[in-house]
Protein backbone atom coordinates (compact mmCIF):
# COMPACT_ATOMS: atom_id res chain seq x y z
CA UNK A 1 0.00 0.00 0.00
CA UNK A 2 1.55 3.36 -1.03
CA UNK A 3 2.43 5.81 1.74
CA UNK A 4 0.18 8.81 2.24
CA UNK A 5 1.45 12.09 0.84
CA UNK A 6 1.43 15.29 2.93
CA UNK A 7 2.16 18.91 2.00
CA UNK A 8 3.25 21.59 4.48
CA UNK A 9 2.86 25.03 2.95
CA UNK A 10 5.65 26.70 4.95
CA UNK A 11 8.53 25.49 7.14
CA UNK A 12 7.35 24.97 10.74
CA UNK A 13 8.84 23.72 14.02
CA UNK A 14 10.49 20.31 13.66
CA UNK A 15 8.43 18.43 16.24
CA UNK A 16 5.34 18.04 14.08
CA UNK A 17 7.34 17.52 10.90
CA UNK A 18 9.21 14.59 12.43
CA UNK A 19 5.97 12.99 13.60
CA UNK A 20 4.60 13.12 10.05
CA UNK A 21 7.81 11.96 8.41
CA UNK A 22 7.77 8.76 10.46
CA UNK A 23 4.53 7.69 8.77
CA UNK A 24 4.16 9.57 5.49
CA UNK A 25 5.95 11.14 2.55
CA UNK A 26 6.15 14.83 3.40
CA UNK A 27 6.75 17.76 1.05
CA UNK A 28 7.52 21.16 2.57
CA UNK A 29 7.47 24.44 0.67
CA UNK A 30 11.14 25.31 0.59
CA UNK A 31 10.92 29.07 1.23
CA UNK A 32 10.12 30.73 4.55
CA UNK A 33 7.53 33.04 3.07
CA UNK A 34 3.92 32.90 1.91
CA UNK A 35 3.61 30.44 -0.96
CA UNK A 36 2.27 32.23 -4.06
CA UNK A 37 -1.34 31.29 -4.75
CA UNK A 38 -0.64 29.98 -8.26
CA UNK A 39 2.23 27.87 -6.96
CA UNK A 40 0.08 26.44 -4.18
CA UNK A 41 -2.70 25.42 -6.56
CA UNK A 42 -0.19 23.99 -9.03
CA UNK A 43 1.43 21.81 -6.39
CA UNK A 44 -1.90 20.62 -5.05
CA UNK A 45 -3.06 19.59 -8.51
CA UNK A 46 0.24 17.91 -9.45
CA UNK A 47 0.74 15.87 -6.29
CA UNK A 48 -2.74 14.92 -5.06
CA UNK A 49 -1.95 15.12 -1.38
CA UNK A 50 -3.91 13.20 1.26
CA UNK A 51 -3.46 16.00 3.78
CA UNK A 52 -2.27 19.59 3.74
CA UNK A 53 -0.90 21.52 6.70
CA UNK A 54 -1.71 25.17 6.00
CA UNK A 55 -0.69 28.49 7.50
CA UNK A 56 -3.35 31.13 8.19
CA UNK A 57 -2.01 33.17 5.24
CA UNK A 58 -3.31 30.52 2.81
CA UNK A 59 -6.83 30.88 1.43
CA UNK A 60 -8.47 27.48 1.67
CA UNK A 61 -11.51 27.74 -0.57
CA UNK A 62 -13.34 26.00 -3.42
CA UNK A 63 -10.41 26.52 -5.80
CA UNK A 64 -8.05 25.01 -3.22
CA UNK A 65 -10.22 21.91 -2.78
CA UNK A 66 -10.74 21.53 -6.51
CA UNK A 67 -6.99 21.64 -7.16
CA UNK A 68 -6.29 19.22 -4.31
CA UNK A 69 -8.64 16.55 -5.61
CA UNK A 70 -11.08 14.09 -4.03
CA UNK A 71 -8.42 12.10 -2.15
CA UNK A 72 -7.78 15.07 0.21
CA UNK A 73 -8.98 14.04 3.66
CA UNK A 74 -7.83 16.75 6.02
CA UNK A 75 -6.53 20.32 6.14
CA UNK A 76 -4.71 21.05 9.39
CA UNK A 77 -4.56 24.80 9.92
CA UNK A 78 -1.45 25.96 11.79
CA UNK A 79 -3.40 28.49 13.84
CA UNK A 80 -6.15 28.74 16.41
CA UNK A 81 -8.24 30.92 14.11
CA UNK A 82 -9.70 29.62 10.87
CA UNK A 83 -11.14 32.66 9.09
CA UNK A 84 -8.87 31.82 6.13
CA UNK A 85 -10.93 28.67 5.43
CA UNK A 86 -14.24 28.31 3.61
CA UNK A 87 -15.90 25.88 6.00
CA UNK A 88 -18.95 25.36 3.80
CA UNK A 89 -16.75 24.37 0.86
CA UNK A 90 -14.94 21.93 3.13
CA UNK A 91 -18.24 20.38 4.21
CA UNK A 92 -19.34 19.99 0.61
CA UNK A 93 -16.10 18.21 -0.22
CA UNK A 94 -16.11 16.08 2.92
CA UNK A 95 -12.74 17.44 4.05
CA UNK A 96 -12.03 17.62 7.77
CA UNK A 97 -10.65 20.95 9.01
CA UNK A 98 -8.61 21.18 12.19
CA UNK A 99 -6.86 23.93 14.14
CA UNK A 100 -4.23 24.12 16.89
CA UNK A 101 -5.56 25.41 20.21
CA UNK A 102 -3.61 24.48 23.32
CA UNK A 103 -2.36 25.68 26.70
CA UNK A 104 0.99 26.84 25.31
CA UNK A 105 -0.67 29.00 22.65
CA UNK A 106 -3.17 30.45 25.11
CA UNK A 107 -0.39 31.33 27.54
CA UNK A 108 1.79 32.96 24.89
CA UNK A 109 -1.01 35.17 23.57
CA UNK A 110 -2.09 36.10 27.09
CA UNK A 111 1.45 37.10 28.03
CA UNK A 112 1.87 39.11 24.83
CA UNK A 113 -1.42 40.89 25.55
CA UNK A 114 -0.20 41.85 29.01
CA UNK A 115 3.12 43.01 27.55
CA UNK A 116 1.24 45.37 25.23
CA UNK A 117 -0.90 46.64 28.12
CA UNK A 118 2.21 47.53 30.12
CA UNK A 119 4.06 48.96 27.14
CA UNK A 120 1.17 51.34 26.61
CA UNK A 121 0.64 52.26 30.25
CA UNK A 122 4.33 53.01 30.83
CA UNK A 123 5.09 54.34 27.34
CA UNK A 124 7.93 51.86 26.88
CA UNK A 125 8.23 52.17 23.10
CA UNK A 126 8.08 55.95 23.21
CA UNK A 127 10.82 55.95 25.83
CA UNK A 128 12.98 53.63 23.76
CA UNK A 129 12.55 55.86 20.71
CA UNK A 130 13.32 58.95 22.81
CA UNK A 131 16.69 57.55 23.81
CA UNK A 132 17.57 56.18 20.36
CA UNK A 133 16.90 59.59 18.82
CA UNK A 134 19.32 61.23 21.26
CA UNK A 135 16.68 63.31 23.03
CA UNK A 136 17.44 62.17 26.58
CA UNK A 137 19.28 64.97 28.43
CA UNK A 138 18.64 63.86 31.99
CA UNK A 139 15.84 63.12 34.42
CA UNK A 140 12.73 65.28 34.04
CA UNK A 141 9.71 64.94 36.34
CA UNK A 142 7.28 65.61 33.51
CA UNK A 143 8.91 63.45 30.83
CA UNK A 144 6.67 60.82 29.15
CA UNK A 145 4.16 60.54 31.98
CA UNK A 146 2.28 57.24 31.84
CA UNK A 147 -0.29 55.61 34.07
CA UNK A 148 -0.21 52.93 36.74
CA UNK A 149 -1.87 49.62 35.90
CA UNK A 150 -2.68 48.72 39.49
CA UNK A 151 -6.21 49.54 40.60
CA UNK A 152 -7.53 50.14 37.08
CA UNK A 153 -10.51 48.53 35.32
CA UNK A 154 -9.75 46.11 32.50
CA UNK A 155 -12.47 45.10 30.05
CA UNK A 156 -12.00 41.72 28.40
CA UNK A 157 -14.02 41.24 25.22
CA UNK A 158 -14.30 37.47 24.89
CA UNK A 159 -13.83 35.33 28.00
CA UNK A 160 -12.65 32.16 26.29
CA UNK A 161 -9.39 30.31 26.87
CA UNK A 162 -7.10 33.26 26.13
CA UNK A 163 -9.34 35.86 27.75
CA UNK A 164 -9.44 33.75 30.91
CA UNK A 165 -5.64 33.52 30.98
CA UNK A 166 -5.37 37.30 30.69
CA UNK A 167 -7.85 37.75 33.54
CA UNK A 168 -6.06 35.24 35.72
CA UNK A 169 -2.61 36.77 35.24
CA UNK A 170 -3.63 40.37 35.91
CA UNK A 171 -5.99 39.44 38.75
CA UNK A 172 -3.32 37.41 40.54
CA UNK A 173 -0.71 40.15 40.21
CA UNK A 174 -2.62 43.44 40.49
CA UNK A 175 -5.65 44.96 42.17
CA UNK A 176 -7.59 44.99 38.95
CA UNK A 177 -11.33 45.33 38.50
CA UNK A 178 -12.44 43.03 35.71
CA UNK A 179 -15.33 43.44 33.31
CA UNK A 180 -16.04 40.98 30.52
CA UNK A 181 -18.37 40.32 27.63
CA UNK A 182 -19.11 36.87 26.32
CA UNK A 183 -21.92 35.12 24.45
CA UNK A 184 -22.52 33.07 27.58
CA UNK A 185 -21.74 33.83 31.19
CA UNK A 186 -18.43 32.64 32.61
CA UNK A 187 -19.13 31.59 36.19
CA UNK A 188 -15.49 30.66 36.79
CA UNK A 189 -14.32 34.17 35.91
CA UNK A 190 -16.97 35.66 38.16
CA UNK A 191 -16.16 33.39 41.10
CA UNK A 192 -12.34 33.36 40.85
CA UNK A 193 -11.65 36.92 39.72
CA UNK A 194 -14.77 38.83 40.72
CA UNK A 195 -15.30 39.61 37.04
CA UNK A 196 -18.57 41.31 36.15
CA UNK A 197 -20.36 40.40 32.94
CA UNK A 198 -21.67 43.49 31.15
CA UNK A 199 -22.67 44.49 27.64
CA UNK A 200 -20.03 45.78 25.23
CA UNK A 201 -21.27 49.36 25.53
CA UNK A 202 -20.92 49.40 29.31
CA UNK A 203 -17.55 47.65 29.16
CA UNK A 204 -16.18 50.28 26.79
CA UNK A 205 -17.54 53.13 28.89
CA UNK A 206 -16.10 51.87 32.18
CA UNK A 207 -12.76 50.31 31.24
CA UNK A 208 -9.34 51.91 31.48
CA UNK A 209 -7.95 49.13 29.29
CA UNK A 210 -9.89 47.07 26.73
CA UNK A 211 -8.43 43.85 25.37
CA UNK A 212 -9.99 41.84 22.52
CA UNK A 213 -10.12 38.03 22.46
CA UNK A 214 -12.85 37.05 20.00
CA UNK A 215 -12.68 34.99 16.80
CA UNK A 216 -13.23 36.69 13.45
CA UNK A 217 -16.74 35.73 12.36
CA UNK A 218 -19.39 37.85 10.58
CA UNK A 219 -20.69 39.11 13.91
CA UNK A 220 -17.29 40.36 15.11
CA UNK A 221 -16.13 42.09 11.91
CA UNK A 222 -15.58 45.74 12.92
CA UNK A 223 -16.89 44.96 16.38
CA UNK A 224 -14.92 48.05 17.39
CA UNK A 225 -15.80 50.90 15.04
CA UNK A 226 -16.32 54.67 15.33
CA UNK A 227 -19.35 54.44 17.62
CA UNK A 228 -17.61 52.00 19.96
CA UNK A 229 -14.41 54.05 20.15
CA UNK A 230 -16.44 57.13 21.05
CA UNK A 231 -17.75 55.28 24.10
CA UNK A 232 -14.26 54.73 25.52
CA UNK A 233 -12.63 57.05 28.02
CA UNK A 234 -10.13 59.51 26.60
CA UNK A 235 -7.61 57.99 28.99
CA UNK A 236 -8.33 54.41 27.90
CA UNK A 237 -6.19 52.03 25.85
CA UNK A 238 -7.26 49.37 23.34
CA UNK A 239 -5.30 46.14 22.77
CA UNK A 240 -5.99 43.69 19.95
CA UNK A 241 -4.29 40.29 19.76
CA UNK A 242 -7.26 38.50 18.17
CA UNK A 243 -7.79 39.27 14.46
CA UNK A 244 -7.21 42.56 12.66
CA UNK A 245 -10.67 43.07 11.10
CA UNK A 246 -12.30 42.94 14.55
CA UNK A 247 -11.27 46.61 14.69
CA UNK A 248 -12.01 49.17 11.99
CA UNK A 249 -8.53 50.48 11.29
CA UNK A 250 -9.88 53.66 9.70
CA UNK A 251 -11.94 54.43 12.78
CA UNK A 252 -9.06 53.59 15.10
CA UNK A 253 -6.62 55.88 13.29
CA UNK A 254 -9.15 58.72 13.47
CA UNK A 255 -9.68 58.14 17.20
CA UNK A 256 -5.95 58.01 17.91
CA UNK A 257 -5.20 61.14 15.87
CA UNK A 258 -7.98 63.03 17.62
CA UNK A 259 -6.86 61.63 20.99
CA UNK A 260 -10.34 60.28 21.67
CA UNK A 261 -8.52 57.35 23.29
CA UNK A 262 -5.09 57.35 24.88
CA UNK A 263 -3.48 54.66 22.75
CA UNK A 264 -3.59 51.22 21.19
CA UNK A 265 -1.50 48.05 21.23
CA UNK A 266 -1.85 46.00 18.05
CA UNK A 267 -0.46 42.61 17.14
CA UNK A 268 -2.89 42.12 14.25
CA UNK A 269 -4.04 44.35 11.40
CA UNK A 270 -7.04 44.63 9.14
CA UNK A 271 -5.26 44.01 5.83
CA UNK A 272 -2.10 42.14 6.80
CA UNK A 273 0.67 42.57 5.91
CA UNK A 274 -0.33 46.06 4.72
CA UNK A 275 -0.37 48.55 7.60
CA UNK A 276 -1.34 52.21 7.11
CA UNK A 277 1.73 54.45 7.33
CA UNK A 278 -0.06 56.78 9.73
CA UNK A 279 -0.54 53.90 12.15
CA UNK A 280 3.22 53.26 12.14
CA UNK A 281 3.96 56.91 12.89
CA UNK A 282 1.50 57.60 15.70
CA UNK A 283 3.40 57.86 19.00
CA UNK A 284 0.50 56.47 21.06
CA UNK A 285 0.51 53.10 19.26
CA UNK A 286 2.58 49.99 20.02
CA UNK A 287 2.70 47.48 17.17
CA UNK A 288 4.07 43.95 16.85
CA UNK A 289 4.03 41.85 13.64
CA UNK A 290 1.41 39.19 14.53
CA UNK A 291 3.74 37.44 16.96
CA UNK A 292 1.54 36.99 20.04
CA UNK A 293 1.96 33.21 19.87
CA UNK A 294 5.56 33.37 18.67
CA UNK A 295 7.32 31.52 21.46
CA UNK A 296 9.36 28.34 21.26
CA UNK A 297 6.85 26.54 23.44
CA UNK A 298 3.81 27.64 21.46
CA UNK A 299 5.25 26.99 18.02
CA UNK A 300 6.32 23.46 18.93
CA UNK A 301 2.91 22.79 20.44
CA UNK A 302 1.14 24.06 17.33
CA UNK A 303 3.37 21.92 15.11
CA UNK A 304 2.73 18.85 17.23
CA UNK A 305 -1.05 19.34 17.40
CA UNK A 306 -1.35 19.95 13.65
CA UNK A 307 0.59 16.75 12.96
CA UNK A 308 -1.45 14.75 15.48
CA UNK A 309 -4.65 15.92 13.81
CA UNK A 310 -3.43 14.72 10.43
CA UNK A 311 -2.27 11.38 11.81
CA UNK A 312 -5.58 10.81 13.57
CA UNK A 313 -7.69 11.52 10.48
CA UNK A 314 -5.53 9.48 8.11
CA UNK A 315 -5.63 6.61 10.62
CA UNK A 316 -9.42 6.62 10.57
CA UNK A 317 -9.70 8.19 14.02
CA UNK A 318 -11.34 11.35 15.29
CA UNK A 319 -9.24 14.52 15.03
CA UNK A 320 -8.08 16.18 18.24
CA UNK A 321 -9.42 19.56 17.19
CA UNK A 322 -12.01 19.31 14.46
CA UNK A 323 -13.76 22.44 13.20
CA UNK A 324 -15.56 20.67 10.32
Amino acid sequence: MPRKHIFITRPIADEGVKLLQKKYDVDIYEHDRVIPRAELLRRLKANRYDAVLTILTERVDEAFFKAAGPQLKVVANFAVGFNNIDLQAAKRRGVIITNTPGDEINESVAEHTIALLFALAHRIVEGDDYIRMGKFKGWNPSLLIGTDFIGKTVGVVGAGRIGMRVMQRIYDGFHIKLLYTNQTGNKEAEKRFGAQRVGLKELLQRSDFVTLHVPLVPGTHHLIDTAELKLMKKTAYLVNTSRGPVVSEKALVAALKAKRIAGAGLDVFENEPVIPEILKRLPNVVTTPHIASATIEARHAMSRVAAQNIIAVLSGKKALNSIV
